[in-house]
């Protein structure tokens, strides 16, 4: 998805019609979920830890081995 589309999602989330904001609101956050699951493997076929792209997400290495690691996509459909 490209930039301007995810402004026009920010946008649209700001919406004074509130189904239209929850709409918007929800693809923003579908779209961010799978833009920061390829930033994760990109970053781990360069070799980056789990400790490093957990900081980087602000979160426990724990917490971002269980969302991204071992079987992530098998698990989420």
């Amino acid at each position: 998805m490209e930039v301007r589309r995810l402004a026009e999602l920010t946008a649209a989330a700001g919406d004074d019609e509130p189904l239209r904001a929850l709409a918007a609101s929800a693809e923003l956050r579908r779209e961010v979920e799978r833009i920061e699951a390829v930033q994760v493997r990109r970053a781990r076929a360069r070799g980056l830890s789990w400790a490093g792209i957990a900081t980087a997400l602000g979160v426990s290495r724990q917490a971002v081995h269980k969302k991204y690691g071992p079987g992530f996509g098998r698990r989420r459909s």
